[in-house]
């Protein structure tokens, strides 16, 4: 429970302190890209999925501070691994409230963009 706490209170240190601007320029060209890379491979390889796999990653980025956004994506790549430890990540309700933000992002800017 440690290492989900540090992270939750990393991220609300980090969004108070970040001006509106910032909170939505603030997703690094490799997270943005990285995006746009699992979303053309999901939705097909061309220039009209590129379009919209970028309008997708920038609503997300619009509605999403990039540490909410490190923090779904970790917890979802951690609901992959095995093992008892790592349930805390399948079963907090902060772990829940993580993916639910994402998730709802990932909903609104599929219907905005595809």
């Amino acid at each position: 429970m440690g290492a989900l706490f540090f992270v939750t209170s990393a991220i609300a240190g980090d969004i108070k302190s970040l001006t509106p601007q910032a909170i939505l320029n603030d997703y690094p060209t490799e997270a943005r890209a990285d995006y746009i890379f699992g979303c053309m491979a999901a939705n097909g390889q061309n220039r009209k999925i590129l379009r919209r796999c970028a309008c997708s990653i920038d609503w997300v980025a619009s509605v999403l501070p990039y540490a909410a956004y490190v923090a779904a994506e970790t917890v979802l790549s951690l609901r992959q691994t095995s093992g008892e430890r790592m349930s805390i990540f399948r079963n907090t309700q902060v772990s829940k409230n993580y993916e639910a933000a994402l998730r709802r992002a990932q909903a609104e800017a599929e219907i905005l963009c595809f």
